[in-house]
């Protein structure tokens, strides 16, 4: 039998925690930083959860039961 692949562009976005929650960047930390504030880089910076109703959709394109 074949092995699954993983979806490549969703492994380089998400990881999976030990509890099995995904963990994603924030959009609008790659260009054009010199105008955004520094309080609004910094809260740009740090890592969330992934919505709930993707978590589903995700998992399955990392191959993640």
């Amino acid at each position: 039998m074949p092995k699954m692949k993983s979806h490549q562009g969703a492994t380089r976005r998400f990881e999976v925690r030990k509890k099995g929650k995904l963990r994603r960047r924030r959009a609008g930390h790659n260009h054009m930083l010199e105008k955004k504030s520094t309080r609004r880089k910094r809260r740009l910076n740090t890592e969330t959860s992934v919505n709930p109703k993707d978590e589903k959709r995700i998992k399955r394109l990392l191959g993640v039961r």
